[in-house]
């Protein structure tokens, strides 16, 4: 029932989809623009140095002496290319400084990013709960601008929370993905795409159980009021339903990934500027479902269909 409602709840509110999108693509400019700025400044002294233009001619010469057939050429090429590689690799050493400057200053761009996306996704989560609570529609700016207090508070404590969690997920997979194949029969490919499998299982598992920490964060906010650090804490301790809040995120998942690679293999990737806002919708449908069910309240799945949840048992 959770899963098919939230279905519903994001058609509903399918129109934030498009809204959604043209902020999501608005930031995604102004970021990338802000991203190439750094990159041009921190590294100009790298991609237009003497080093680097000697490797293009180096990588020319050797396509132009495959497609002529010259094995001479061919032959007096290596010794050239470690000298090309070792002054590269000597210029990088010396530039340390500015190299790390534009790792800090992209990770910088990333946060940012992150903050203002999740302005616009707590503006639709209040969207989604006026849907639910009494299926009235509320425009996207003006929940935007009523809500930007909390959601900025709400932000500068998920996002850097959110970072952390996903880098030592990721890390943690990626160590299992070269450790998991010594603990498993020697079977060649079979043996690296068994270890493939286990790793995305893994990212799969443990995004999963981020989605069901704090689901209950932005619904006891919106739905609620709840202030945003004891709404974290209530869903981080929640621990009744657990289970199926789990099951539901884990299936959530793996339908939204199958959904996209099967949109952008079939559409050349055109459809994802559809798929990816509607599966944020669908996750933030689902949160509310969860916390609406759990907390017994009533809301609007469609115009003539109501759920009322006050007498359901978990």
């Amino acid at each position: 029932m959770r899963f098919r409602n939230a279905v519903h709840i994001a058609s509903e509110n399918f129109s934030s989809v498009f809204k959604l999108l043209l902020y999501r693509l608005l930031a995604a400019a102004i970021f990338g623009s802000l991203a190439y700025v750094i990159l041009s400044l921190g590294l100009s002294a790298i991609t237009g140095s003497v080093e680097v233009a000697n490797i293009k001619e180096l990588i020319a010469t050797f396509l132009d002496a495959v497609a002529t057939g010259k094995p001479e050429v061919l032959q007096g090429l290596p010794p050239q290319f470690k000298d090309a590689f070792s002054a590269l690799l000597n210029l990088i050493a010396f530039n340390t400084p500015a190299i790390i400057g534009c790792v800090f200053g992209l990770i910088g761009i990333y946060l940012l990013s992150r903050f203002m996306n999740g302005l616009a996704l707590f503006s639709v989560a209040n969207v989604v709960n006026d849907r639910m609570g009494t299926y009235s529609r509320t425009s996207f700016s003006q929940s935007y601008f009523k809500s930007i207090g909390k959601a900025a508070l709400y932000q500068v404590i998920y996002v850097p929370l959110c970072f952390v969690y996903d880098a030592l997920m990721l890390g943690a997979c990626f160590l299992f993905f070269f450790y998991a194949p010594s603990s498993l029969p020697s079977w060649g490919v079979i043996t690296v795409l068994i270890a493939i499998s286990l790793s995305l299982t893994a990212v799969v598992a443990l995004e999963a159980l981020k989605m069901t920490l704090i689901s209950a964060w932005i619904p006891a906010m919106v739905a609620d009021g709840d202030k945003v650090t004891h709404a974290f804490r209530a869903s981080v301790k929640k621990r009744k339903g657990f289970g199926a809040r789990y099951a539901s995120y884990l299936a959530a998942v793996y339908l939204i990934v199958a959904v996209n690679v099967l949109f952008a293999v079939s559409t050349f990737g055109s459809a994802l500027l559809i798929t990816v806002p509607l599966s944020y919708i669908f996750l933030l449908s689902l949160q509310f479902v969860n916390y609406y069910l759990e907390n017994g309240k009533k809301y609007f799945v469609t115009k003539d269909t109501i759920v009322d949840c006050s007498e359901t048992q978990l």
